[in-house]
């Protein structure tokens, strides 16, 4: 007897169904972890729900720190789609992003005194954007010219990127202008005033360009998907590349380009993170990389539903950290494990949700 994964197809219904399932058994496996604590999972869950929002003196400061989650994860998703769309599997996200920041901040560091705010940050996010999108160009041109692994190669520059930002955060040197000149220890150094993201004041809450950017560059992937030539030619050479060429279409082209462009977005959250924080970090991605994959996932590769994923898993993320604050008998590690839980659970009811697990074969005495 063996067993067997089958393709299969449920009613939206069912399939909402399964997905509740899923995020309430998340809640009884987290509640039972919490118990044990001895923590009231009512009582966290309420905290996580909300953000920290109630009896927060500071709300805004909540609200502020949730859309710091957002917009990188929004952006990151809907670059991947648009590479997941054509089938190339680009995994080198947190690679991509970290490019994005460390020239982004070689830009803020070296041009700090030479002009104005606005000027200074579209530099910022052209630099990164263009450093990210040429790894992408190279990615995509061994891929089509040589047939290399793309998951590969993508992975392999996570690591080579995560190495090269904890060189310059661990190397005190005269040519490190990243590091504080008045630490004795390695500490990265804060961005000079011009080079932090502002943002409209409303009251005590500070609305950041970035989120106006990041809903706009949504709307501009969703056209540009569902509208345009360029959007056409993606789906062709992801359904069947032998199609794409049939009709005459350059699958180079498309696919350096398309590519290039996911990269050069991701790029562009990197340089967002980092002038919006001031600084950059060995941990800066938060992951992004790595949920952006499950986010463009569980989204089917669907904008519309990009954005509401994203805008729920941060709210998961940070409520996470908020509702962990206030226990002292755990600490921002759990708020990983919570969102671990939470995460398989979800795709655990996904895969139910595509697949089913059939028999074939009889049992035969020995």
């Amino acid at each position: 007897m063996k067993l067997h994964l089958v393709r299969r197809s449920v009613k939206v219904s069912q399939k909402i169904i399964l997905y509740i399932a899923g995020i309430l058994l998340s809640f009884v496996i987290g509640g039972i972890f919490l118990a044990s604590l001895g923590i009231n999972p009512l009582s966290y869950y309420r905290d996580m729900i909300t953000i920290g929002l109630i009896g927060n003196y500071y709300p805004a400061k909540s609200i502020e720190g949730l859309l710091k989650l957002f917009v990188p994860l929004l952006i990151t998703s809907l670059a991947l789609a648009l590479s997941f769309k054509m089938r190339f599997w680009n995994i080198g996200g947190e690679g991509e992003f970290i490019t994005g920041a460390i020239f982004a901040s070689v830009v803020a560091f070296t041009l700090e005194d030479t002009m104005p705010r606005i000027l200074l940050i579209i530099v910022m996010c052209i630099a990164a954007s263009l450093s990210a999108g040429f790894i992408g160009f190279i990615t995509a041109h061994l891929k089509v010219r040589f047939n290399t692994n793309e998951t590969l190669v993508t992975l392999m520059i996570n690591y080579i990127m995560l190495y090269v930002i904890k060189y310059i955060g661990e190397t005190k040197a005269d040519w490190n202008f990243f590091l504080r000149e008045d630490s004795e220890r390695p500490v990265f150094a804060k961005f000079p005033e011009n080079a932090i993201m502002e943002g409209f004041k409303i009251g005590n809450f500070k609305l950041l360009y970035t989120v106006i950017a990041a809903l706009a560059i949504a709307v501009l992937v969703f056209f540009y998907l569902k509208s345009t030539k360029h959007g056409y030619e993606i789906s062709v050479v992801g359904d069947s590349i032998n199609t794409a060429k049939y009709a005459g279409m350059s699958v180079y082209k498309i696919t350096v380009r398309t590519i290039f462009l996911s990269a050069a977005l991701i790029g562009l959250a990197g340089a967002f993170t980092a002038s919006a924080s001031g600084t950059i970090s060995t941990d800066i991605t938060n992951n992004v990389g790595w949920t952006g994959v499950i986010v463009a996932w569980l989204s089917k590769l669907s904008v519309p539903v990009i954005g509401i994923v994203s805008l729920l898993i941060s709210v998961l993320q940070y409520g996470c950290q908020a509702a962990s604050a206030s226990y002292s008998q755990i600490d921002h590690n759990f708020a990983d494990l919570m969102q671990g839980i939470f995460l398989f659970s979800i795709l655990a009811a996904d895969f139910f949700a595509n697949f089913k697990i059939v028999r074939t074969g009889r049992k035969t005495d020995a």
